[in-house]
């Protein structure tokens, strides 16, 4: 017998996925979507909060809907030589985590592992907090180390110019400060496994959501010493570690396959037109078999700059396929110029 779910609950489904994101928009969202008026979606998020899974916040004359959390936790752990990531995976963090299906664990069992090694060896911190908070529908892990700063360690170890620049840096992967005893994929995978990831440090928040080729950067208005790591995960995905590994891997699973985001090189409201910046945008790219420039956001390139990547730097590195994304009319003209120089 095949049950068929009622079209309120298929309502408040979407409602439970989508008001993480839009706590103050998802009547009018909800309402759009089924194509119903902002009365019948409020009877549904009015019984979810009568549930208690729900929580309706009013701020002054807005009222916005979150998921009520169901667990919080919260520990300091001390950093030392004898620190061992898997050891507090295993005997607190995993405990924490409940009962999720066994691909959800080992995403966090990766994400977490990662990200406090990296606290442990190169935060040069005394100590992290990890919290945990769970609602219905995912789990959330903030972990907040009292170190140097992720931007500012890569920054000065690298010479670079900025903290933006570690920024770039870090988003293409296989970047370490400590090659000995470090491969410098841990993040670059990490912040692919997760639904949301965001890891802040200084004036400066890298952000990733699943789905989108895209890094974001932003500016924070507010100073935040040490680094802080945020990672969220559905209950119910059925996304592996395994196939994260495999969109950037090669049959023997080696990480041959980076995403470049180009914009990321600019700097204010300059243009991208000298060499100097493809220089910059180019470091490190011969060590991966495929790169896809991602040029979202970039309205136009220089010669120079267009030519110093896809002329000169494409004739040193025949072997390395280099695939162009979201690029508008006038980048592309400004490559095939440069490309039709050969």
């Amino acid at each position: 017998m095949i049950i068929t779910k009622k079209r309120g609950d298929i309502v408040k489904e979407f409602i439970i996925e989508n008001v993480g994101s839009n706590s103050d928009g998802i009547i009018n969202i909800t309402a759009k979507k089924f194509e119903v008026s902002r009365q019948a979606v409020a009877k549904h998020i009015n019984q979810l909060v009568s549930q208690n899974i729900l929580n309706k916040v009013k701020i002054e004359r807005t009222v916005k809907y979150f998921l009520t959390a169901k667990r919080q936790w919260t520990k300091t752990f001390t950093i030392s030589e004898n620190s061992s990531e898997d050891v507090v995976w295993r005997n607190e963090i995993k405990q924490q985590l409940g009962q999720l299906p066994i691909n959800v664990l080992t995403i966090w069992q990766h994400g977490f592992s990662e990200m406090f090694n990296n606290a442990i060896d190169h935060s040069e911190g005394t100590h992290i907090t990890v919290q945990i908070t769970q609602d219905i529908y995912s789990t959330t892990m903030v972990m907040a180390d009292n170190g140097v700063g992720i931007f500012t360690k890569i920054k000065e170890n690298f010479e670079l110019l900025d903290e933006r620049h570690s920024v770039i840096e870090l988003t293409k992967g296989k970047l370490t400060t400590d090659p000995k005893n470090h491969s410098g994929e841990g993040i670059f995978f990490s912040s692919r496994m997760f639904d949301e990831y965001r890891i802040t440090s200084g004036e400066v928040v890298l952000s990733h959501k699943y789905g989108t080729d895209e890094d974001w950067i932003f500016q924070n208005s507010n100073l935040q010493k040490g680094t802080v790591v945020f990672m969220k995960l559905k209950h119910n995905t059925t996304r592996t570690a395994k196939e994260i590994f495999d969109q950037f891997s090669d049959e023997n699973y080696g990480f041959t396959k980076t995403i470049v985001p180009v914009r990321l090189a600019q700097y204010g409201d300059e243009q991208l037109v000298s060499r100097s910046q493809a220089k910059r945008l180019l470091a490190r790219i011969e060590k991966f078999k495929i790169v896809i420039f991602n040029f979202g956001g970039v309205e136009s390139i220089g010669q120079a700059f267009s030519d110093e990547i896809f002329r000169v730097f494409a004739n040193q590195h025949k072997t390395i396929e280099m695939i162009i994304l979201n690029a508008n009319e006038n980048v592309k003209k400004m490559i095939n110029h440069v490309r039709s120089q050969n």
